[in-house]
């Protein structure tokens, strides 16, 4: 590597990290509130999110390392366009194609490490984060009720309050529905309530105030019962565990995996589904190679239409290159359509779109099919303008 070549890519590394780090701290800071949420019943919650988001390190990685790449060449391209450093490169004889060849290293590394997260990292972790989930969501009752939440800490017990404190132990308005151990219904409302843990730590004593009962007697014959305080013993459940093994669904099967099991066809899950999702993965990472020939002509057209439209035609690109590869996993997960040609041809078309943009920059760089149509807007919005300004003018007179 020549001096040149060590220092565009350490100009487009920092970005690239900077990029990737803060979109992965806020992605996850985003879930982490909902599984807080979602698990506040839970008596470990703030454990079991710790290794949620941990298992989820692997997806977010693989989701933002390509849109941190991308911009972050488009950047470093474009800072060095506007300092003039590109105009001497180019005037001491380095054509283009040679600009990118770092980058496009620095790709097929990054293709490499997508390999790894696609095809080995995410299934292991969406298995482990699946487990953890589980077991978290029947990790049992941790003996507090938070308010306007409907807690069901077993098939026979349900409860809800509209108000409770920060503790989740001063209630009110309360109601309970249970089935006793006779396998009658019994529902109970209290207007106050104060929850404490017994001494053993496997029941919850609920000490109710101003309430009613409704109970069903031996002969199935309805009674109500009114009181001013009335206590009422809880247990408290255990938690339960995840028993089916890896690989029930394709997205926990590794490439090796994958391959295996369409190859072979003795797979529980469908053969289309198994190379659908295969193809998926390997299309996602090799799409990182082309990145570096949409990005580096986009970033020297930035000179002349400005940065925002190369970076937003650009992830515009990505978003849907992204999202017609789900699209093509669905279809050949549905049968549809072949999963070579589902996954292929979006594959394909984005390519050709790279190639495009890159080869029409080869003999003129900055100028591409991208800026030429951002011009052409700008002077249609200027058109546009100029007529409004005549009409406004005309209607004046």
């Amino acid at each position: 590597m020549s001096l040149i070549d060590r220092y565009l890519l350490r100009l487009a590394f920092w970005p690239m990290v900077g990029a990737t780090g803060v979109t992965l701290i806020a992605l996850l800071l985003e879930r982490t509130l909902r599984l807080l949420d979602m698990l506040s019943a839970s008596s470990d919650r703030f454990g079991f999110v710790a290794q949620l988001a941990v298992n989820l390190v692997p997806h977010y990685v693989g989701l933002t390392l390509p849109a941190a790449f991308f911009l972050a060449l488009v950047i470093v391209v474009n800072r060095m366009n506007q300092s003039s450093e590109i105009d001497a490169l180019l005037a001491a004889g380095f054509s283009l194609t040679r600009l990118a060849a770092p980058y496009l290293c620095l790709a097929a590394a990054l293709t490499v490490v997508s390999l790894v997260v696609f095809g080995f990292a995410q299934p292991y972790s969406r298995y482990a984060y699946r487990a953890v989930l589980h077991t978290a969501q029947n990790a049992g009752w941790n003996g507090l009720i938070p308010a306007e939440t409907i807690l069901s800490p077993s098939k026979d017990l349900t409860m809800t309050t509209d108000i409770a404190d920060p503790a989740g132990q001063q209630l009110s308005r309360v109601f309970i529905r249970r089935i006793t151990e006779k396998g009658r219904e019994e529902i109970t409302t209290a207007a106050m309530a104060e929850l404490s843990r017994t001494a053993d730590g496997q029941n919850v004593r609920l000490e109710l105030r101003d309430g009613q009962q409704l109970r069903f007697n031996a002969e199935g014959r309805p009674e109500t019962l009114s009181f001013q305080a009335f206590t009422m013993q809880l247990p408290m459940t255990g938690p339960a565990r995840l028993l089916r093994a890896r690989g029930g669904d394709e997205r926990e099967l590794t490439l090796f995996e994958l391959a295996d099991q369409a190859r072979s066809g003795h797979s529980t899950l469908p053969k289309e589904t198994l190379k659908g999702e295969l193809y998926g993965r390997l299309a996602r990472a090799f799409g990182l190679l082309l990145l570096p020939m949409l990005a580096v002509p986009l970033g020297l057209a930035a000179k002349r239409s400005g940065r925002a439209p190369g970076a937003i035609v650009g992830g515009l690109l990505l978003l849907a290159f992204h999202h017609t590869i789900q699209l093509g996993q669905g279809l050949a997960e549905t049968g549809r359509a072949p999963a070579e040609l589902a996954v292929g041809v979006p594959f394909g078309v984005f390519a050709g779109i790279c190639f495009l943009v890159f080869f029409t920059s080869l003999k003129r760089p900055g100028e591409t099919p991208v800026g030429r149509a951002m011009e052409h807007l700008s002077a249609w919005a200027a058109r546009m303008r100029l007529r409004r300004a005549a009409g406004a003018t005309g209607a004046a007179a």
